[in-house]
């Protein structure tokens, strides 16, 4: 097994949040902002359309969200290899700058999509937009943590993906309330989702034209347009180096883990509960919330270090907070349908939060150091294509994610007990990643010690 180095850095990291006011990381950093934000405003405006607005008789409300998650979904498995290929190849700021051109051209596209009044061409336009959507996000993927590398020192690499980790829930967090409060608006609710995905995409190409150039990591590269030989050839890629492939693994379980809790909080906050949509939001806003926070404790926590330890420690708190999190639900009282206010005033309502914020906070403390360890363990050269892999292996983690959760349910598990299943699924998970890794158990051991 090959060992892990502590990566320490030299000095004492600046604090993360001075990156926001250099030129080499904030326009980056708003870019993705922007796009995280827009994809999401757009698929949740669209699934509420598809829902409560439209009448589409071959797209059933009960299917909408599974096939606007699916199509935006499968550019990632089809087409990420061949993206982590050209932003090795290409200077990246040329790559992100043409993906904001792509960007406002889909929009455009959605804008039509959504002002039209034919609903079967309008659905099957915007079914259209959000596949060219999840392209889009394909081909941001691999720029967006191989380029961090390359602007900031290895002493800020912890700083900079936890800003990036926490902005991106944050940004879907803003995105999803965004989308469900535009298409609301009685009247002109489709107007203000276009003009909210245009303006998005003009801002991410404006913060976009200010980044400054970078070099091309691997100009020479000979170009695989066989997006399945090159599937093939980018996992085993990843797969050389073994602590970062299981790292790999380690955020595809955190991905499979997030899709369980954001696809079922409409469902829990109505049928477990009974609380209005509103309820549904708040727990998104905790959930988001806590990630984020987690992401940016681990810059203080990590004391000058790439710290792994921090991953079991993550992993940990995950599975406890998540196992009372289902004792906290299957116990709750029956009662009326609850809005927002009436919500709150339960006291066994705060535990509930309370295990979700904590959850979460432990899942951003479990993500960032592996995303800063395979950014510091992988050559320049194919830094994107070992991306690209993440990204592969997220998606597929993400369907088998729906797959195992529905058939869960179908097979009979409560709600509730799906809670428990994940529970238990993350603690086999750590158990897993530390008999692999002997080195997370051993470094958390000793971050705990210096505690």
């Amino acid at each position: 097994m090959t060992g892990v180095p502590a990566y320490r850095m030299s000095a004492s990291p600046p604090h993360q949040f001075t990156l926001l006011r250099q030129r080499r990381f904030a326009p980056f950093f708003w870019t993705q902002f922007a796009g995280a934000a827009n994809d999401n405003l757009f698929k949740f405006a669209f699934t509420v359309l598809v829902t409560y607005q439209l009448q589409v008789s071959w797209l059933p409300p009960a299917l909408a969200g599974l096939v606007i998650g699916a199509l935006f979904i499968a550019p990632f498995v089809l087409f990420s290899a061949t993206s982590g290929q050209l932003c090795d190849q290409q200077e990246k700021t040329r790559i992100i700058r043409a993906v904001k051109n792509l960007e406002i051209a889909i929009m455009a596209l959605a804008a039509l999509g959504f002002l039209i009044d034919a609903p079967d061409l309008q659905a099957g336009l915007l079914l259209a937009c959000t596949f060219l959507m999840g392209l889009h996000s394909t081909l941001f993927g691999p720029v967006k943590y191989a380029l961090l590398p390359q602007v900031l020192a290895e002493r800020e690499l912890v700083g900079g993906n936890a800003l990036v980790e926490s902005g991106t829930f944050v940004a879907i967090l803003l995105g999803n309330l965004a989308g469900g409060l535009l298409i609301a608006l009685p009247g002109i609710g489709r107007e203000a989702v276009a003009a909210g995905c245009l303006l998005l995409a003009l801002l991410g190409r404006w913060s976009a034209q200010r980044m400054e150039p970078l070099a091309a990591t691997d100009p020479q590269l000979r170009i695989n347009w066989n997006p399945f030989s090159e599937t093939r050839r980018n996992l085993r890629l990843a797969r050389e180096d073994t602590v970062s492939w299981y790292m790999l693994l380690g955020i595809s379980w955190l991905w499979f883990f997030g899709a369980v809790f954001l696809s079922q909080f409409p469902v829990l906050a109505k049928d477990v509960l009974r609380g209005s949509e509103h309820v549904a939001s708040l727990l998104l806003v905790v959930f988001s919330i806590g990630i984020g926070a987690g992401a940016l404790l681990c810059e203080r926590l990590s004391r000058g270090t790439v710290e792994i330890g921090l991953v079991p420690l993550g992993a940990l708190g995950m599975s406890i907070f998540t196992l009372d999190f289902w004792l906290a639900t299957r116990g709750l009282p029956a009662s009326d349908p609850m809005g927002l206010s009436a919500f709150v005033a339960q006291p066994a309502h705060w535990r509930v939060l309370l295990d979700l914020a904590l959850l979460s906070m432990s899942a951003g403390l479990f993500s960032v150091p592996m995303y800063a360890l395979i950014q510091v363990r992988s050559q320049p050269s194919h830094r994107s294509r070992i991306i690209a892999a993440n990204n592969i292996v997220n998606a597929l983690f993400m369907v088998a994610s729906a797959l195992i959760s529905a058939a869960l349910l179908v097979a009979g598990v409560s709600l509730t007990g799906l809670f428990l299943c994940l529970a238990l699924g993350n603690t086999l998970t750590l158990v897993w990643l530390c008999l692999r890794v002997p080195e997370l158990p051993r470094r958390a051991w000793q971050w705990l010690r210096r505690g």
